[in-house]
């Protein structure tokens, strides 16, 4: 095993790190398992701490532009408090939680377009430094996979998914980002509805799934956006119809405020607030448009993490923090 990056804060001879995850993905509110790795450099040292950061790269909107940055969603600590002896290798096994809330990043083994990482952070002598980084892969529960795969049997197509920094006012969010998933209609409601956008926020007894219609502008009204929120059990999935239970839903967002020209400013469904963060999210790149959810196979989106450190590229800049405005 190569061991991949020298902890530069600690000078040339440091010790190395290499953090090994199991393979396969990973679930909301699952458990990530593997291992740390470390080599001893060039003398003995005390190894104060080890951390496993759970970091994702998100969309943030500024006063001018869009521009993405990273944000922390997790941190575990998983070791230390030992002696790193010269040149001694050291294994330190984990088995971590993931928040529930932690986004999706593939279906039926074809990337979506949001990445995930696990950054592996060492202490030494008071001296912190990013060590390795390794991609994180996040399948759906099985009430997301089954309301997704709704959607495909009735007719809508997967355009993109991406994180938005922010929160969705009115729903029990906790961590600073959520998830859209963004999904063209089929031919009979195009007319009425651009795209409808969902995001879930897991929890450990169900799902909120917030659907935002984006409508198309009429002769005589302005296009808008209304957003519906909703519940299931994770307990519902094997009983549950959710062809039909979808189909319900679809069926109260679009219609639901069709007599509406403009709704006021932030107002959803029960009074539900949107979201404080970024609207819309622009596309992925490599996720191929048009692709039915219930039938990804075709995607070609693997690239997109093909080399995890390039989607963070930036991260030398500053974290991104939530934004969460009454």
């Amino acid at each position: 095993m190569v061991f991949k990056k020298l902890l530069g804060a600690l000078g040339v001879g440091g010790p190395s790190v290499d953090t090994v995850l199991e393979p396969g993905p990973a679930l909301p509110g699952g458990l990530v398992t593997g291992e740390v790795r470390l080599r001893g450099g060039g003398s003995d040292v005390t190894v104060d701490r080890i951390s496993l950061l759970l970091v994702a790269r998100v969309e943030m909107e500024g006063q001018d532009e869009e521009r993405e940055g990273t944000v922390v969603l997790e941190r575990f600590t998983v070791g230390g408090g030992f002696r790193l002896a010269e040149e001694a290798e050291h294994t330190v096994p984990f088995t971590v939680t993931l928040p529930w809330e932690t986004p999706v990043t593939e279906l039926h083994g074809q990337h979506l377009g949001p990445v995930l990482g696990i950054r592996t952070e060492l202490e030494v002598a008071g001296a912190r430094d990013k060590g390795d980084l390794d991609a994180l892969a996040v399948g759906p529960l099985p009430a997301q996979e089954a309301i997704l795969e709704a959607f495909g049997q009735l007719g809508y197509a997967f355009r993109s998914a991406d994180l938005e920094l922010g929160h969705i006012r009115g729903t029990g969010q906790q961590l600073p980002c959520y998830q859209e998933i963004e999904i063209l209609p089929p031919a009979g409601h195009a007319h009425a509805v651009n795209e409808i956008e969902v995001t879930f926020i897991a929890t450990p007894g169900g799902l909120e799934i917030v659907i935002e219609a984006d409508k198309r502008a009429g002769l005589f009204s302005d296009g808008h956006d209304t957003v519906h929120r909703f519940t299931a059990s994770h307990h519902a999935v094997s009983h549950t119809d959710w062809n039909a239970q979808v189909d319900a839903w679809l069926k109260e967002v679009i219609a639901g405020h069709e007599a509406r020209a403009t709704p006021p400013s932030g107002v959803g469904h029960h009074g539900d607030q949107h979201r404080s963060g970024p609207g819309t999210g622009a596309v992925v790149a490599g996720v191929a448009a048009g692709v039915a959810v219930g039938v990804v196979g075709g995607m070609v989106a693997a690239e997109v993490v093909d080399e995890i450190g390039d989607a963070f590229e930036e991260e030398g800049d500053e974290d991104a923090g939530g934004d969460d405005e009454g």
